[in-house]
């Protein structure tokens, strides 16, 4: 099986930021409503694609992109986990949104608590990925 770099250096990074924040803030939204609706498995998928595109924002700060969902999750873990400048507690969130995420969209196993807790997880994560890219300008 041929080599695959999972995540790689991308020029120009800086102006994709902004459009992942909003992507960000809206799927953040869109999870409100929707769980709101009496829509938990869509609440839950939209609560981590907050998450998703928050974590991009914080990957293409350091000049990276990556090339699958669980790539984007170690890649998050080298750069600011294990460098101190974000918790384990948020990247164990990120984990724990996927999973629900998955199981939600791929064998319809999904509940309102689920999808309460991605919507937790999704704006405490959203809310500290802001608040890490303000200081790092």
């Amino acid at each position: 099986m041929p080599s695959e770099k999972r995540i790689v250096r991308q020029e120009f990074t800086e102006d994709l930021i902004e459009p992942e924040l909003v992507d960000a803030k809206a799927d953040l939204a869109r999870a409100k409503k929707t769980f709101a609706e009496d829509d938990p498995k869509w609440a839950t998928i939209q609560a981590y694609y907050s998450m998703f595109h928050a974590s991009r924002a914080l990957l293409y700060k350091k000049g990276f992109r990556e090339k699958g969902h669980s790539c984007l999750k170690h890649a998050i873990k080298a750069l600011y986990v294990d460098s101190g400048i974000l918790k384990t507690e948020f990247l164990a969130d990120f984990d724990a949104t996927m999973l629900l995420r998955e199981t939600a969209d791929y064998k319809s196993d999904f509940s309102d608590e689920g999808a309460a807790a991605s919507i937790d997880n999704a704006e405490r994560y959203l809310a500290r990925v802001i608040e890490l890219l303000i200081t790092a300008r």
